[in-house]
């Protein structure tokens, strides 16, 4: 009864190596630069995508970077200075692309973080950030459903980049708890 749930479970841990392992670290390096030099970080994504980058865009919150959620009532006006990351592992999600599109119009900077850099989304971006998993494209077979190996490994490696802007900006944890909801 429990052999799907511990093949996936070890195939997302495995994974998630091999992420590790593949990642470009001069492109995290990039994104992380544009972060700090970003006026205001907006972050999209569509179905678990879109929750992989709410949780970032609430790290960059925790981290005093001006970080919102495309898509919310309170976000205020986008152009240059600003910097917008879409995720989406396919690069093709109607709603990623065409926010890209009129991310570009509008002079802002974009990073796209996708399995698949040669996709639409990828060709907008300004720098993209490869994270390797199956995505709705349903490139390979896995005990993980749907599109868990790209989600979990795009959450990996945001936070991983939250910690190195953490660390550049010299804030540490005890920070991240003072700037954590209280109305919770």
């Amino acid at each position: 009864m429990t052999e799907m749930f511990m093949n996936s479970l070890r195939e997302i841990a495995g994974h998630l190596d091999k992420v590790a392992e593949e990642v470009d670290l001069d492109t995290v390096d990039k994104v992380v630069e544009e972060i700090l030099r970003a006026r205001r970080v907006f972050s999209y994504g569509a179905g678990r995508s879109g929750l992989v980058a709410r949780c970032f865009a609430q790290r960059l919150m925790h981290l005093d970077v001006a970080s919102y959620v495309i898509g919310e009532t309170i976000n205020p006006s986008c152009g240059r200075g600003d910097l917008v990351i879409i995720v989406s592992g396919s690069g093709e999600t109607t709603t990623s692309v065409a926010l890209a599109s009129k991310a570009k119009e509008l002079g802002a900077r974009l990073v796209a973080v996708t399995s698949h850099p040669e996709s639409s989304l990828g060709r907008y971006a300004d720098l993209v950030l490869r994270v390797r998993g199956k995505t709705k494209r349903l490139e390979e077979e896995s005990y993980a459903p749907y599109t868990t190996l790209f989600d979990i490994s795009a959450l990996a490696v945001l936070d991983s980049i939250a910690a190195e802007v953490m660390k550049r900006k010299g804030l540490n944890e005890q920070h991240i708890h003072k700037t954590h909801a209280t109305l919770e």
